[in-house]
């Protein structure tokens, strides 16, 4: 009896492609995606070898690619709406390759200010070992975007929400100007997720995760991606990923294959809880500021309302995280140290809370005058929110706001 004709799966919803998207069996017909733990791969012959390195396809060393790899690769590009995804050992390796490759030296990169602090470093120390120089602008003042450029800026560089204070830039209107300016805009993509914001259909070219984050969702294991149009891909990035070798291990890639099984139950339910405990926070009158994507006192909630809706859809608050200003180090420090559930981490996007003092871990590498320049003063923290129950977690965190 012959089989009935297959879906589309560029037609399918989030939830199936994220079940189905990119599986492929072996001849044993698992249910489950298969670990190849293989570095090389047979050949039938000499000839057939000859074949394989000439282009034809299959695999030729995992350094290069790999059937799991490539299942999560493709599952994940499925769901950006990207060509082609390329995965990496971690999100650093991804932000790193992604810049990197579309810039030598002589050339210019316009950023954001407001960045991981790794990536503050790989621009502020490591570009200009290679003659890459840096002009940062406020991620919010599209004007500052649209000064910066100068006639050998090849590349944008932003995140949104920023870490650790959740700015938004609006990519749409940066992604205007770099194409005016013939330069390639990178999205770092991780606080939003695939789930509640799609870079590519506004405007972006590349956009980069750390998989560590929601994509695995459970404290597990690292790895990251670069997505974009198949050709650029290639062009910029095929012979730096195989001779540099950032390449994500085949068992990494099944752990985060089946994170994406449940991320959008995961973002959404994780960004309703945020939402609460955001709007409780704000008013607790130990907090001297509050910032979340989803609440209309954030400085730039239209342009999140606008742009976090992954493709049309409404937008479910405004992501996972939360940022608050207790003040001073000190306080921050006696909060964190008085919660019981919540955990003290630098990690985020975890199916647990986790709360951590940016100044002191995730932005340590930056000068003070640099955090300042974000509005990072001692007295921030940055909660990740989890699963757990809402009301459990609120009274977690008064509790650590009576100590604090």
């Amino acid at each position: 009896m012959a089989k009935p004709p297959k879906d589309n799966p560029a037609d399918w919803d989030v939830a199936t492609k994220l079940v189905r998207g990119g599986s492929v069996r072996s001849a044993f017909g698992e249910t489950a995606e298969a670990i190849f733990l293989t570095q090389g791969y047979l050949y039938d012959s000499a000839e057939a070898a000859d074949a394989r390195f000439a282009g034809s396809p299959g695999f030729i060393y995992s350094r290069y690619a790999n059937p799991t790899v490539q299942m999560f690769e493709d599952r994940l590009a499925l769901l950006e709406g990207a060509e082609a995804c390329r995965a990496q050992a971690s999100g650093m390796a991804a932000v790193h390759l992604a810049m990197m490759g579309l810039v030598r030296a002589g050339d210019h990169i316009v950023a954001s200010q407001a960045l991981f602090g790794s990536n503050r470093w790989l621009l502020n120390n490591w570009a200009p070992r290679f003659g890459v120089a840096t002009t940062l602008a406020p991620g919010p003042d599209i004007a500052a975007w649209r000064n910066a450029v100068r006639p050998e800026t090849k590349v944008f560089l932003l995140e949104t929400p920023a870490n650790p204070l959740l700015e938004i830039t609006d990519v749409a209107a940066v992604a205007a100007i770099a194409r005016e300016a013939g330069a390639k805009v990178i999205v770092d993509n991780v606080f939003a997720s695939p789930i509640l914001q799609k870079p590519l259909t506004l405007g972006a070219d590349v956009v980069v995760y750390s998989a560590t984050k929601h994509i695995d969702g459970q404290g597990r294991v690292l790895g990251g991606a670069i997505l974009g149009e198949k050709a650029l891909l290639e062009e910029a990035y095929r012979d730096l990923i195989r001779h540099t070798g950032p390449a994500l291990s085949p068992f990494n890639a099944w752990v985060l294959l089946n994170g994406l099984v449940t991320l959008d139950l995961r973002v959404r339910r994780q960004s309703e809880t945020a939402a609460f405990l955001a709007d409780r926070l704000a008013e607790h009158p130990k907090i001297k500021a509050c910032r979340y994507p989803g609440r209309s006192d954030h400085p730039q909630h239209e342009v999140a309302r606008r742009q976090m809706t992954a493709g049309g859809n409404a937008m479910a608050g405004g992501g996972t995280l939360v940022a608050f200003d207790l003040g001073a180090q000190p306080a921050a420090f006696g909060f964190l140290n008085a919660l019981g559930l919540v955990d003290i981490s630098n990690n985020l996007g975890d199916a647990r809370s986790m709360a951590t003092h940016p100044t002191t871990t995730t932005h340590r590498s930056m000068t003070e005058e640099q955090r300042l320049e974000i509005g990072l003063t001692p007295g921030w923290v940055r909660l990740s929110v989890g699963l757990e129950s809402p009301e459990d977690l609120w009274r977690d965190l008064e509790r650590a706001l009576r100590a604090a």
